[in-house]
C-alpha cells in the first residue's frame, strides 16, 4: 500500500511533540508499505519555523531527497506561522495548512489510503478531498473530540461556528471509509454522529525507547536537581493543562525542601506560568524548554514521579493522554489529576495515585505520599512498565493499525 498521512503537527524523534505517527509510519514502512507524510514546517509545540528546502521537503531530510530513516517521505507544506498568538491566528494557521497540504497532496501519486487526523479537523477535509480525487480510501483519525473539547474549555463560543463545526464533524465521520480513535472514551461519541465503523487504536508507547533503571544523571546535573525528589510534568503548557494547579501544589509543598517540581515543555500559557511562579516565589519550581522525543528518555529517567493533569471537565474523562503511557514506559509512577478512562488504566496497572482534578491539595498530597515512600513509588513505576509492555506497547498496537489499514 501507499499511505498518505495529512498531519500538520507531525513530529519525528528529533523534534518536540508527540511521535505516535512517526513511530507508526516507520513500522508501516518496515513492513513494505510506502508512507508519505504532509506536515507543517512550523513546530506545533514551540512555534519555531524551519525554512523549506528547495525541493519542498524538510531541510532535515534534504540529503535524502525527502526520505527519512525507515523509508518514510515527509513533505513540509507552507503554513501561516503565528498559531501561538491567539485563537484567530490559530484558525488562520489551520486553514492555511488545509489549503497548502491539499495542493501539495495533488502531486503525490498512486495513493491507496489517505489518512487524515484531527485536530485540527480542517486537515480531515484535505484528506477527504484528496482521497476522493485519487480514488483512494479515506481513514479519519480522531485524536480528541473537536469541537466538543473546544466548546467545553471556552475556546469556541460562537453559536454559528459551533453549528458549522459540528456539521463538519458529522460530515467527515459519515464519509470516512474507516474511523480510528485513540481512546475507548471516544467510541460512543463518533458512532452517535454517524461513523459507520469505529476502531480503537489506542495511544501507547515504545518501551524500548526507555530504560527504567536509568537515573537521569545528565538531566539532573544540567538542571541542578541533585538529591531532589523530582515531580516532573512533561507536555504542552496550554489552557487545558491546568498547570496553575501544579504551581499551587508546589506552594503547598514549599516546606518539603527535597521535592522539586519540573515543568518541561512549551505552549501559549508558559510565559504567564513563569511570571506567576516568580510572583509566588516558588523556588521549588523549575521550567525547562521543550526537548526532542529522543531526549525525553533522559528527562523521564530523572523523575521520581510524573504528573498528568487536565482541567476538571467532564469531557476530559474520555481521554487517553499519550504522556501517561510514556511515563509508564519509563517505569515512573504517575500522579494523575485526570478522571475517567485513563484513571482506569493507572488503577488497573497499580502505577500511580489518583488526585481529584482541579484540587491543588489533592495533587500535593499524592506527591507528598510518594516522596515519603520512594521504595513503594519505585514499585508502582515498574508495575506501570509491565502493564504497558503487556497492553499498550507501540508494536502491538501497530499490528492492529496494519490490519485496519488493510481492511480499509
Amino acid at each position: 500500500m501507499h499511505i498518505l498521512i495529512i498531519h500538520q503537527a507531525f513530529a519525528s524523534l528529533d523534534e518536540p511533540g508527540g511521535t505516535r505517527h512517526h513511530e507508526f509510519a516507520r513500522l508501516l514502512a518496515s513492513r513494505g508499505h510506502r508512507v508519505t507524510v504532509i506536515a507543517s514546517p512550523v513546530s506545533y509545540i514551540t512555534g519555531e519555523r524551519a525554512p523549506l528546502a528547495p525541493t519542498g521537503h524538510s531541510p532535515h531530510l534534504r540529503s535524502k531527497w525527502g526520505e527519512m530513516e525507515g523509508g518514510v517521505r515527509v513533505i513540509r507544506a507552507s503554513v501561516y506561522a503565528a498559531h501561538h498568538k491567539s485563537f484567530f491566528h490559530r484558525v488562520l494557521a489551520f486553514f492555511s495548512f488545509m489549503v497548502s497540504s491539499f495542493f501539495t497532496g495533488l502531486a503525490v501519486k498512486n495513493v491507496d489510503v489517505v489518512w487524515g487526523t484531527s485536530p485540527p479537523i480542517f486537515q480531515g477535509v484535505t484528506a477527504w478531498m484528496l482521497a476522493r480525487l485519487k480514488g483512494a480510501a479515506f481513514l479519519f483519525e480522531v485524536r480528541d473530540l473537536w469541537p466538543k473539547f473546544a466548546i467545553a474549555v471556552g475556546v469556541l463560543t460562537s453559536p454559528i461556528l459551533i453549528r458549522m463545526s459540528e456539521w463538519l464533524e458529522r460530515f467527515l465521520y459519515r464519509r470516512a471509509d474507516g474511523v480510528m480513535v485513540n481512546s475507548p472514551g471516544y467510541l460512543d461519541h463518533v458512532r452517535a454522529r454517524g461513523a459507520r465503523g469505529a476502531t480503537l487504536i489506542p495511544n501507547g508507547a515504545d518501551p524500548q525507547m526507555f530504560d527504567p533503571n536509568d537515573d537521569g544523571k545528565e538531566f539532573r546535573r544540567a538542571h541542578e536537581l541533585k538529591n531532589k525528589f523530582v515531580a516532573l510534568y512533561a507536555g504542552a503548557h496550554g489552557m487545558s493543562n491546568d498547570l496553575d494547579v501544579v504551581l499551587e501544589s508546589a506552594r503547598l509543598l514549599a516546606d518539603e525542601k527535597k521535592i522539586q517540581f519540573v515543568l518541561l515543555g512549551d505552549g501559549k500559557e508558559k510565559p504567564a506560568l513563569i511570571a506567576r511562579a516568580k510572583e509566588m516565589n516558588l523556588i521549588n519550581v523549575t521550567f525547562v524548554d521543550s526537548i526532542p522525543k529522543s531526549e525525553m528518555t533522559s528527562a523521564l529517567a530523572a523523575a521520581d514521579v510524573c504528573i498528568a493533569i487536565l482541567k476538571p471537565l467532564e469531557e476530559y474523562k474520555t481521554t487517553y493522554p499519550n504522556k501517561v503511557f510514556d511515563y509508564m514506559a519509563a517505569g515512573r509512577p504517575v500522579a494523575l489529576a485526570i478522571d475517567g478512562v485513563i484513571r482506569e488504566v493507572v488503577e488497573s496497572a497499580g502505577c500511580g495515585i489518583y488526585a481529584e482534578p482541579g484540587s491543588p491539595s489533592a495533587l500535593s498530597e499524592a506527591i507528598r505520599e510518594m516522596a515519603s515512600d520512594e521504595r513503594e513509588s519505585r514499585r508502582m513505576g515498574l508495575a506501570g512498565r509491565a502493564h504497558l509492555e503487556r497492553y499498550f506497547s507501540r508494536a502491538a498496537i501497530g499490528e492492529k493499525l496494519i490490519v485496519l489499514l488493510e481492511t480499509v
